[in-house]
């Protein structure tokens, strides 16, 4: 079942699937929130799963211009679960999705019942944050100059386990406008956004950092178990890489599923 949500300055696309306690999934990447769908129609047996595009991706509407914050992201999310008719929402997001969770439950604690934050790149928290600040800077600029191409080249070659199709040498970048929002209204955001480590422990949701077995040593894998270590948290590994959670939705809905499960104990 698919709605829109009203939101400030723009309009979500949702979809909703199954029946039980209600789970959010906020999509990484150029927001699609059907990259999850694998996934969802595993999880759906158990739960209530609301998954929405971001805001000026794909058919969710965005009516501002310049950039696309972190906080004004989880808004959005939280605008998500009342909308569904939730006062609160266990909470799965990966990559961007990640960071916007962890935004969330600093923001809005009250509405996360719990939240998994796969990888998310929260470079700030690293010792080399900053090249990986002026990384990002480098895929906006080159989308700016018009090469958009390298720059999704350049931002997949640095994901662990991403792997380039060897047809888009010669062809057109599929999606070309979803990833152009990406990098020019979203990803400097999104590799800037520090995790508020105070807030986050006042926030008392119980939180699990999770990372990728295949993403051991990546810039996304570290901010997760730096963080877990800061918070006293949990840090788990998941099975697979980065894109585990579109691209072996069974293994990773099945370790996810474990989590969820403890989470709410």
């Amino acid at each position: 079942m698919s709605s829109a949500c009203p939101v400030e300055d723009g309009e979500l696309h949702v979809q909703r699937l199954g029946d039980g306690p209600p789970l959010l999934f906020i999509a990484g990447g150029i927001g699609n929130g059907d990259s999850y769908r694998g996934l969802a129609k595993r999880l759906a047996e158990s739960y209530t799963v609301l998954s929405y595009d971001r805001r000026a991706h794909f058919r969710s509407k965005d009516s501002t211009e310049g950039p696309i914050t972190v906080e004004r992201h989880a808004d959005d999310a939280r605008a998500v679960i009342g909308f569904s008719g939730y006062g609160k929402a266990l909470v799965f997001g990966s990559s961007a999705g990640a960071q916007i969770g962890l935004a969330l439950a600093t923001r809005h604690p009250d509405t996360v019942g719990g939240l998994v934050a796969h990888e998310p790149p929260a470079v700030r928290l690293l010792p080399d944050a900053d090249e990986w600040l002026e990384f990002a800077a480098e895929q906006v600029a080159r989308t700016e100059a018009g090469d958009i191409m390298a720059a999704f080249k350049g931002f997949l070659g640095s994901i662990a386990g991403a792997g380039l199709p060897e047809e888009l040498k010669t062809i057109r970048l599929p999606q070309e406008a979803e990833w152009r929002t990406l990098f020019t209204r979203e990803l400097l955001g999104f590799y800037d956004y520090l995790p508020a480590v105070g807030a986050l422990r006042r926030s008392r949701v119980p939180i699990v950092l999770a990372g990728g077995e295949g993403s051991r040593g990546y810039y996304h894998y570290r901010p997760a178990r730096t963080l877990a270590l800061a918070l006293g948290l949990p840090f788990v590994e998941m099975p697979g890489a980065h894109l585990a959670p579109q691209r072996n939705p069974a293994a990773f809905a099945d370790a996810l599923g474990e989590i969820l499960t403890d989470l709410v104990v």
